[in-house]
């Protein structure tokens, strides 16, 4: 078998428990996990796009908001319950709204925000690193490069995501010996919250031709790549797929 064959089924049998898998980047993650073997669990709030996906996969809908702990904590015990183990999280789940000046953002909104992309991540990897750090497994977060550039009218967004970062710093701090933490800069990836950023109009992103996005399925195979070993050296930090040497190991184009 050859080295690109091993990592694409680096997931075949494992428990695989992804968050915000209804659309997007989650559900293309989702039909290629699945495709690979994976026993999944899909947290989010129902919604018929996910028992779609769900039913379409073979997938178990697990309901679950990420801005509660004790939801997400189910959600792990749940994969638990049904696999025996939890192998693999992915911390997908996210928001972009609202996309407003710091001055004019409408405090629960922006408080929500931090909720899911931010604290959305802890309750992920605190219910999920006491279960699964005596087997090992991989943590995987779905960053972003805004984590790193402040943009207008995306204060919020910005800091959740420049937290997740840390986020993944810190988890592999003190759990990297047993666990694989990483986290994805996907770049901007042709999706409904890209079409929602195209909408609003407000900074350099939403000015961005759609052709310049790329397809979901590309950060869906670069996320199956980080639960191999081949992506050891990433351990801790973040796997960019503006990164022309990770397209290419992927084997990418454009």
């Amino acid at each position: 078998m050859s080295d690109k064959q091993e990592w694409q089924n680096c997931v075949s049998g494992k428990s695989v428990l992804i968050t915000g898998a209804s659309r997007g980047i989650g559900a293309a993650t989702a039909r290629l996990f699945a495709a690979a073997g994976a026993k999944l669990g899909l947290a989010g709030r129902p919604s018929e796009p996910l028992s779609l996906l769900a039913a379409e996969i073979g997938a178990t809908v697990i309901p679950c908001d990420v801005a509660d702990y004790p939801q997400v904590e189910a959600a792990v015990h749940a994969m638990v319950a049904a696999h025996g183990r939890l192998d693999v999280l992915i911390n997908n789940a996210g928001v972009i709204a609202p996309i407003a000046p710091i001055g004019r953002a409408d405090p629960g909104d922006w408080g929500r925000q931090i909720d899911v992309n931010l604290k959305g991540v802890f309750h992920g990897m605190r219910a999920a690193i006491p279960v699964m750090q005596a087997a090992g497994g991989t943590i995987l977060t779905v960053g972003s490069g805004a984590a790193y550039s402040a943009l207008d009218s995306w204060s919020g967004y910005c800091a959740s995501k420049a937290g997740a970062m840390m986020m993944t710093k810190a988890a592999h701090l003190e759990a990297g010996d047993t666990l694989r933490v990483l986290s994805l800069s996907p770049g901007t990836v042709a999706t409904d919250m890209q079409a929602a950023i195209k909408s609003s109009g407000v900074n350099a992103v939403s000015q961005l031709d759609w052709s310049a996005h790329v397809p979901p399925e590309w950060p869906a195979k670069a996320l199956l790549w980080m639960c191999s070993t081949d992506a050891d050296a990433y351990r801790g930090a973040e796997v960019s797929l503006r990164d022309a040497e990770i397209r290419a190991t992927l084997g990418l184009s454009g």
